[in-house]
């Protein structure tokens, strides 16, 4: 009777995150193509997968606004999931009980844990400094306001936040592939009560209020 308890299924992202949340990727993949190909001349035939040089500089910043409209659109949804509490901070200072999966030590944690609120801060703060900075370096719109220093600063800008955000991607996606289960969230949505139980423990209470859990 446990083991059926275990296997059976809560809904940890609705079809509506998912859309969002894949289709944000997707943009994002995009977006790293045309950015890498046009930032280094070695990474230019990265340029043929959407076009050429002239269709990629085109396309760029246009995504670019998608990506970020889609991405808002994300955190407007849960921005509320991924406040820092003291358990967060817990979490993070046992960052050695994470690396060596001794879960069985580290503090029961609610929805996200504290690693995952702080990429969602650290991908927010880049899409915003992407927005910003692309906006002063747009040519074909925005740059002749400002002087060449702020477009200068702003290339800056946008290639070390480019870098922070590809980066924390990576560690977004390795860390998704290491806790199994986590990529079969996002594409079928539901997750078992036994893997909720295990990596998020204070979610699944709230979530699932049997006799049990309440007492």
């Amino acid at each position: 009777m446990s083991n059926e308890k275990e296997n059976l299924q809560i809904e940890r992202y609705t079809p509506n995150d998912r859309s969002f949340h894949w289709a944000t990727a997707i943009s994002f993949i995009l977006l790293a193509i045309s950015g890498l190909a046009m930032f280094h001349p070695a990474l230019f035939w990265l340029s043929n997968l959407l076009g050429g040089g002239q269709w990629t500089r085109i396309l760029h910043p246009f995504i670019g606004l998608l990506m970020f409209g889609l991405f808002a659109i994300l955190v407007y949804r849960f921005w509320h999931h991924n406040l820092m509490e003291p358990v967060d901070w817990q979490w993070l200072k046992q960052i050695d009980d994470v690396l060596n999966n001794r879960e069985e030590k580290l503090p029961h944690i609610g929805r996200y844990n504290g690693g995952q609120k702080l990429l969602f801060f650290t991908l927010l703060g880049c899409m915003i400094g992407l927005l910003l900075s692309g906006l002063v370096i747009w040519r074909a719109y925005f740059s002749w306001i400002f002087p060449i220093g702020i477009i200068r600063f702003s290339a800056l800008l946008h290639a070390f936040c480019a870098f922070i955000l590809i980066t924390s991607i990576i560690v977004h996606i390795y860390a998704a592939i290491w806790v199994k289960g986590s990529i079969g969230a996002m594409v079928r949505g539901k997750v078992s009560f036994g893997w909720a139980r295990k990596h998020h423990r204070l979610w699944f209470d709230e979530i699932v209020k049997t006799p049990n859990e309440k007492q």
